[in-house]
This record gives structure tokens, C-alpha cells and sequence, in this order.
């Protein structure tokens, strides 16, 4: 298990509103050993339920691991980025990351999701995220944390919580029983999602309870210059995006950098 820094301040970027279920136990282990704790949610999440019930949700569900409600922050609303439709906002969004870096915050760590091909909104802001904040002259340490992939599946099949070996070294603890049962219970904290947690919710309980660990990789720089895994990555089967739409909205962001 690699060491990580136990003094400062972290930055936990998600997609939508109950990806926090990827870093339950980290987002807690942060905030026991003193190191502050924001949350940032990117996009709106409005695709299937109302943003204001899912932001109470979330809200409800950090305020009990123990994050400050002035620490949650829901960007994607203020911004106007749809649930799905991050590369269309690339340039709102790294330049508001930019901005809030700079604000003196003091974030020497953040947690973005994993390069994994599962939804077209995670692989995008960890690829921002890689892009932004390798490239400044104190560089933050940054780890991703797995949600959901589709490597070596077929159809509507999915891995959940299960890192890519192609990402490098697995930093794994292992989560204390007492809290392996919370975060099964947190889990269905989620009512406007049930839909799609009737999928996920066996395998994160399963996850939970018998796995019992927290996973995480550093990041790449030199992984998103090519998908995640081969084959066709989950979100392409799906049909939300493709692969060479998301490359060209980071190109777009590349050629941002360059002019700046």
C-alpha cells in the first residue's frame, strides 16, 4: 500500500450525484486524519430525475460521512453542464477548475474518477482534471477511483468498482466492518435513482461487504492520449458517446492550453 499524505486539503471531483459511492471510505478516512474534504459535482444530473432531489441526496449522504455542506459544491447547475454533455462545456469547466485552484483553497491532493471507459462525464473530468493540474508548478497528487467499466463484457454488462490493470498500481486498504454495513446502508440513500441502482446496488453490496476495501490508482498522463481498454468502451455501446467525440473535445482542451 503506497503512502499518502495525511496534512492538507483534498479535492473530490464527481461526475453526478451518487458517484461518492466509488469513495465512501476514502472521503471519511480524509476527514479522520484532519486533511479538509470538498466535493464538486460537474454536471447537473438531470437526465432522469429532478437535480434538486438528487442534490439533497448527495448533500444528505456527505453531510453524514462527515463533509461540511459549505464544502459541497454543485458546479454543473451553476454552470448549466447537462448530465452527459460535458464535452460540449470544456471550456467552462477546466477554466472554472483553474479558477477555484487558484482561490487559495490549498488542495495538495484530488480524487477524480478512473480512466475506465464507463461513462463519457467520468473519463472527461479525469482526463480536465490530469491535464490542468499536472501542468502546474506545484502539482497536486492525484488519484482515481474505478465506478463502473465494461472491459471484456458483453451487451449491458458492466464491471463495478473494479479498477483496469491497464492504469497501474492498485493502492488498496481495507474497510472496517462497522463501516462496510453503513455504506451498504448509504448506498440506498438514492431513492430518484433507483432504476439504476437496481443494477448497481447487488454488486456494491457484494463489493462492500466481502471485498471490503478501497481502491485507488495515481493517474497516467500519457493513458488518455488512447482509450481506456480495447474493444468498445462502455458508454459506445451504450450509445451516449463515442470514442473519437470525446478525443476531439480534449483536443479542443489541448489547443485551449496552447493559446493561454
Amino acid at each position: 500500500m503506497m503512502a499518502m499524505n495525511i496534512a492538507g486539503k483534498s479535492l473530490f471531483l464527481f461526475a453526478h450525484q451518487d458517484d461518492e459511492f466509488g469513495v465512501f471510505a476514502q472521503i471519511e478516512r480524509d476527514l479522520r486524519i484532519g486533511r479538509g474534504v470538498c466535493c464538486v459535482y460537474v454536471t447537473d444530473g438531470a437526465t432522469n430525475a429532478n437535480p434538486d432531489l438528487r442534490d439533497a441526496e448527495s448533500r444528505a449522504v456527505l453531510q453524514k460521512l462527515g463533509v461540511p455542506v459549505g464544502d459541497i459544491i454543485f458546479i454543473g447547475r451553476q454552470l448549466g453542464i447537462g448530465d452527459g454533455q460535458l464535452h460540449r462545456h470544456i471550456s467552462a469547466f477546466s477554466g472554472w477548475v483553474n479558477d477555484y485552484v487558484n482561490s487559495g483553497q490549498m488542495f495538495d491532493t484530488c480524487f477524480v474518477p478512473a480512466w475506465e471507459g464507463g461513462h463519457p462525464d467520468h473519463d472527461l473530468i479525469h482526463a480536465i482534471a490530469v491535464e490542468l493540474l499536472t501542468a502546474r508548478e506545484s502539482k497536486l497528487k492525484i488519484w482515481q477511483y474505478p465506478l463502473y467499466n465494461g472491459r471484456n463484457c458483453l451487451g449491458p454488462f458492466f464491471r463495478l468498482l473494479s479498477p483496469l490493470p491497464e492504469n497501474g498500481l492498485v493502492n488498496i486498504y481495507p474497510i472496517a466492518w462497522r463501516d462496510r454495513f453503513r455504506y451498504v446502508r448509504l448506498c440506498l440513500a438514492y431513492p430518484s435513482q433507483w432504476r439504476s441502482w437496481v443494477g448497481l446496488f447487488p454488486f456494491a453490496c457484494l463489493h462492500y461487504i466481502f471485498r471490503g476495501i478501497q481502491q485507488l490508482q495515481l493517474v497516467n498522463k500519457e493513458r488518455i492520449i488512447e482509450p481506456p481498454h480495447t474493444g468498445l468502451l462502455y458508454y459506445e455501446r451504450r450509445g451516449f458517446l463515442d470514442w473519437p467525440t470525446l478525443s476531439l473535445a480534449l483536443e479542443q482542451l489541448r489547443n485551449q492550453k496552447s493559446i493561454e
